[in-house]
């Protein structure tokens, strides 16, 4: 874990928390990304996952939890990512989400986890 975001009020579930513009980057620019510092913050994007984007504001900051408490959406035709809590959240607590898309998705990242 690196930097995070934490909340510094108590949050009630189900409450869009982020909403934050994209750059969206084609495949060809995405094998520059990839030999960057910047791999580790893009996102797969697209129907078919054909792109990458980079999130403006905290998205890149949330950090990786198999059991987190807020979800991320992708709203491709307005080019936007969205945070959505999952649960009640205390004031204090760090928000994560669960890089492989899914709350609740278990598969292994490809970093390794504590």
């Amino acid at each position: 874990m690196g930097r995070g975001v934490f909340t510094s009020e108590d949050l009630e579930a189900d409450l869009t928390i982020e909403i934050s513009p994209v750059i969206i980057m084609n495949a060809e620019e995405r094998k520059l990304i990839d030999q960057t510092a910047l791999h580790d913050y893009i996102f797969e994007w697209g129907v078919q996952q054909e792109n990458c984007c980079m999130a403006l504001g905290f998205i890149p900051l949330y950090n990786h939890s198999y059991i987190s408490n807020c979800e991320y959406f992708m709203d491709f035709e307005e080019e936007i990512i969205f945070i959505k809590t999952i649960r009640v959240i205390e004031k204090g607590e760090q928000l994560t989400i669960n890089y492989n898309g899914d709350f609740n998705n278990n598969k292994k990242v490809w970093f390794q986890t504590k």
